[in-house]
């Protein structure tokens, strides 16, 4: 019997130590031994709960920026290096900010990922998080040696406020998340602090990216045209096509308001083939009619990703029976300098075929002024920014000559956007500048609209000719 006693008494224990070794994986991340999302929760519920009412509290949400280079480029196995080594800075700065205080330790966690978080009980200030957060922003900035490569990543940093901000740790971390997305938008290595107009902010972006999902199948987009002028020869040249949403509820957007977080969700490819159809489609029609003008409409970076985008573009005109003649495709500055030599070809492919290509808002980006001039290209628009000013300073006039002579120098011509006022378009015309378009002599207008007024536009210059 003792020998048959002992034997349960040693099975009990294994059982126990299993059970307790399976909790205990259970509740911390097997990467950086930090507590995992559960035992996060867990532990961060009994420690607001047992705070003094009165009393601050505050959480933090660390996200690491340009995190899937490091994965993509070195492995996942670096990667997880990485993330230890990440998870020591962040013990470093939270253990040198409380020191040894009783009651006032946070919990510091690892949730997914690259996402971390950090939860204070206790604090006296706002100040003391916004300080922290600015550290830990700092001390990840630092670059990391990893397997002999230096690697330079960042943070952005969250921080939400309890009671201010919520009162359960559900509602800090919401707000704390959101805040973080507020700090990576603004360009990451930074933090930000949550506050009602953010969350504002938040909810219309989400309520943006839910109907922005059918707005194409619903028909809710439109093309306003806004036309270009020959500053030489005073002819209507050609227009852009502008996207406008027409909103079910908040009427008429503007594309500043919706390209970007289309751009973020990837359903401007989507909205990209409904412009480029519609291009298409209209082209086609105004064939018909005996009208042939070119229409230049922009090209995202992400629709540059997919690997058939001008496979689909050539096959989308082909359909209509539309010359690529009739067509000019514009690429932001940053998106032109940044394209692979394979999305080069296929540009130059697209204008010995007649396509016209153009480099939009120029002076915004950097600009590679070797690949600026081995890029297949015709036309620059410069940025509204550029010409602003023109009339009234002289610094910006000497800047606007100097990028004009630039832009000249690669063989290709100068168009200035939003121009206003003929003084602006005197100086433009003296400096060198081809075409232009505005408010100086005509808003962007639908369709209709548009053949209207190029109709009477020719009309009273052909009367002014003869």
């Amino acid at each position: 019997m003792p020998k048959l006693a002992t034997a349960v008494d040693s099975l009990f224990a294994e059982v126990r130590s299993s059970i307790e070794n399976a909790h205990a994986l259970g509740m911390y991340d097997p990467v950086t031994s930090l507590p995992n999302r559960l035992h996060f929760r867990s532990e961060a519920d009994k420690m607001l709960a047992a705070r003094a009412a009165a009393t601050l509290a505050a959480m933090l949400f660390v996200d690491l920026d340009r995190f899937k280079n490091v994965n993509d480029s070195l492995g996942h196995a670096r990667g997880d290096h990485l993330l230890i080594m990440v998870a020591n800075r962040l013990r470093v700065v939270v253990t040198a900010e409380v020191g040894e205080r009783p009651g006032q330790r946070p919990i510091l966690a690892r949730l997914a990922g690259d996402e971390f978080t950090i939860f204070f009980p206790e604090i006296e200030t706002v100040a003391d998080a916004e300080r922290v957060a600015r550290r830990i922003a700092l001390a990840i900035s630092e670059p990391f040696e990893l397997s002999g490569h230096s690697i330079d990543i960042g943070a952005s940093v969250g921080v939400a406020i309890g009671p201010d901000h919520g009162t359960t740790i559900e509602t800090l971390m919401r707000a704390a998340d959101i805040a973080m997305y507020q700090a990576k938008n603004n360009g990451g290595g930074r933090y930000c602090l949550f506050s009602e107009e953010l969350a504002a902010e938040h909810q219309r972006k989400v309520d943006t990216e839910a109907a922005l999902g059918e707005a194409v199948q619903r028909g809710e987009f439109l093309l306003a045209l806004q036309p270009q002028l020959s500053l030489i020869t005073g002819e209507i040249v050609g227009a852009e096509a502008l996207l406008r949403w027409n909103h079910p509820r908040e009427g008429m957007r503007a594309p500043a308001t919706f390209i970007p977080i289309a751009e973020q969700t990837g359903i401007i490819g989507e909205v990209g083939d409904w412009v480029i159809a519609e291009v298409g489609s209209m082209l086609s029609e105004w064939q018909a009619q005996g009208i042939a003008r070119r229409v230049s409409f922009n090209v995202s970076p992400r629709q540059l990703d997919r690997a058939d985008f001008f496979q689909r573009l050539r096959a989308a005109f082909v359909q209509v029976d539309v010359p690529l003649s009739l067509i000019e495709l514009e690429f932001t500055e940053s998106a032109a300098m940044e394209v692979s030599e394979t999305v080069l070809e296929e540009i130059a492919a697209l204008r010995r075929d007649g396509a016209t290509i153009a480099i939009d808002d120029f002076g915004t980006g950097y600009s590679n002024i070797a690949r600026l001039r081995a890029m297949p290209l015709d036309r620059v628009k410069l940025d509204p920014s550029l010409i602003a000013e023109i009339e009234t300073c002289e610094k910006a006039r000497v800047v606007v000559q100097a990028v004009v002579q630039l832009i000249k120098g690669v063989g290709a011509e100068i168009v200035a956007e939003a121009v206003e006022n003929v003084a602006q378009a005197d100086i433009l015309r003296a400096m060198g500048c081809d075409t232009i378009q505005g408010f100086i002599f005509a808003h962007p207008m639908f369709e209709e609209e548009f053949l209207n007024w190029t109709r009477n536009a020719e009309r009273g210059r052909s009367r002014d000719v003869a």
